[in-house]
């Protein structure tokens, strides 16, 4: 099967290793940035961006789950990488939850950030979806951003959500349509038990698109995983909260 070849950066010590950082789907890899200090005191890091996000390229759709996961394996084995950490935040967990299951040896350590083993059904990826196809990512861009920060985010830090919001709009449309409707099929929950990895599952308080109850039935899932949900934060809790998932980050991966 035929992969996309991913933009990716790597930052840290040349010859530390390896920790994988995959953004959630819509943002692009500076959605990490907060991480960056901690992790490349000992790391070194590995950031992607998905297809038509940045300038990876987008290929005509459809989009299952499973390719948008072989690019990222496949930008790996390109690497020479093998037994790395990884983070995933978002619904894109999913795409390191099915590389965990499918390929065992190539992860050591999992992250899940404000993930889920499936895509609630009431999320409406397809509507989204089509309305991109039919009027571009301006008119999704409300919908698609505002369940990322708290209200609270919003008013202290305008910048920080005005500049999320700017690069979702700079997105690779007909690519993000795609990506949609893959999320929409995703349904992980038979591979749960796969994954054989240490595990954090962290989810924010207030995540209003994957709440802490499916972190929880995630983690419950996971022979070896623990399970931590951190306040004062939305879903993308590394942005809003970045003091608290750093020292959950460092504890977890940096050993």
């Amino acid at each position: 099967m035929a992969t996309t070849a991913l933009q990716y950066r790597f930052d840290g010590p040349r010859h530390a290793p390896v920790v994988l950082l995959v953004p959630p789907f819509g943002t692009r890899m500076s959605v990490w940035d907060p991480q960056m200090p901690e992790l490349t005191r000992h790391r070194r890091v590995l950031r992607v961006e998905h297809r038509g996000h940045g300038s990876s390229p987008a290929p005509e759709g459809p989009y299952t789950i499973e390719d948008l996961a072989l690019d990222v394996l496949g930008l790996l084995e390109a690497q020479g990488l093998t037994r790395v950490s990884a983070v995933g935040a978002g619904l894109c967990g999913s795409l390191l939850m099915w590389i965990t299951a499918n390929s065992p040896r190539t992860l050591d350590r999992l992250v899940l950030l404000a993930a889920g083993a499936r895509t609630p059904r009431t999320h409406g990826w397809r509507k989204i979806a089509s309305r991109v196809r039919e009027t571009g990512l301006d008119s999704v861009a409300t919908e698609v951003t505002m369940p990322w920060f708290t209200p609270a985010m919003g008013e202290e830090h305008p910048e920080v959500v005005a500049r999320f919001t700017e690069e979702f709009e700079e997105l690779d449309a007909r690519g993000f349509a795609s990506i949609c409707e893959a999320v929409a099929l995703m349904d992980q929950r038979h591979l749960v038990a796969a994954v054989r990895v240490p595990t954090l599952v962290v989810s924010a308080a207030h995540d209003p698109l994957l709440p802490p109850g499916h972190g929880r039935r995630l983690a419950d899932g996971i022979a070896d995983s623990r399970f931590e949900v951190v306040s004062g934060a939305a879903h993308l809790v590394g942005v809003e909260r970045a003091d608290k998932v750093n020292e959950l980050l460092v504890g977890h991966v940096v050993r």
